[in-house]
């Protein structure tokens, strides 16, 4: 029983990873403005969490001291910023490209959680992790020669990289405040201020906020359950139970999850070297989760 308790945040991890690497897949199908397909994947995972949070953790509302409530609002911002320029990215490169860069995250993540949260850094994760990023590269080479849109493009790319600055942002915020803070009040405050940073940006740029087809909403509402609630909530249980390092490595299977599915729904097909990159992917995730459950063992 104990052992089954333990292997339940690494499960959950995995549904994470798998349900976020669908969300590439329902941005592409949609044909409204990234920002709006961001303001409307948020707001309706907040109308799915909110109800949760204020009847059955009413009372960690009223607990949350001004530092936390800061430190939640803040991790939001980052975290609408992150969806706004990762969502225009998937316009200008493709899948595989888009989904591997914003996976540098762990280099950001790794640095401000030694730096913050005084999480020590083993020799062994630090070779996981450069074996990740690396294929996660070998990934986004392979793809910029394949063709599967344009190649890939200097500025898609660098929104992909703003996207993995601001969502490790957000990531060691959660892996602080969610040592206090239950889950679903933490998420429902975080997702808050995003749809209203969203909203802001998607009138700032001018879009119409309705008026879209069904087929847009269902969309968005996919995206919401989806990756929303069975990756991003679920990764931010997660969070108070692993290392923001570790989470945000294994985060670096979505790019192969994302990969596969771009090619079968897609037709985006991936060359040798993006293959190759993928395995390199999931050999480092397994390395730097290998080496975190041997230094729990050892404790």
């Amino acid at each position: 029983m104990t052992r089954d308790l333990e292997a339940t945040p690494a499960v959950a991890l995995a549904v994470a990873v798998f349900a976020a690497s669908t969300s590439a897949i329902l941005v592409r199908w949609s044909a409204a403005p990234s920002s709006v397909v961001a303001f409307y994947r948020v707001l309706f995972t907040t109308v799915l969490v909110a109800p949760i949070a204020v009847t059955r953790h009413r009372a960690a509302f009223a607990r949350l001291s001004r530092r936390d409530l800061v430190g939640a609002v803040a991790a939001g911002i980052a975290l609408a910023i992150h969806f706004a320029s990762w969502f225009e990215s998937l316009n200008h490169t493709s899948v595989a490209a888009s989904v591997t860069i914003v996976q540098v995250q762990p280099v950001f993540v790794a640095l401000g959680a030694a730096l913050l949260l005084d999480e020590r850094i083993s020799r062994a994760t630090g070779v996981g992790i450069v074996v990740a990023i690396a294929g996660a590269a070998a990934m986004s080479l392979g793809d910029a020669g394949s063709g599967a849109l344009t190649g890939a493009t200097t500025y898609g790319n660098a929104l992909a990289l703003l996207g993995a600055v601001t969502v490790a942002g957000y990531t060691l915020a959660g892996r602080s405040i969610r040592q206090r803070v239950p889950v679903f009040p933490y998420v429902t405050v975080v997702y808050g201020a995003c749809v209203i940073a969203l909203f802001l940006l998607v009138g700032a740029q001018g879009h119409p906020y309705v008026g879209y087809p069904t087929r847009e909403w269902l969309l968005f509402l996919g995206l919401a359950v989806g990756p929303g609630i069975l990756g991003h909530t679920v990764s931010n249980w997660v969070l108070a139970h692993l290392e923001s390092v570790v989470v945000s490595v294994a985060w670096l299977g979505e790019p192969v999850g994302a990969t596969l599915l771009a090619f079968v729904l897609l037709a985006e097909v991936p060359d040798a070297i993006t293959v190759g990159g993928g395995i390199v992917v999931l050999a480092g995730v397994a390395v730097t989760t290998l080496e975190r459950e041997q230094s729990l063992g050892n404790d």
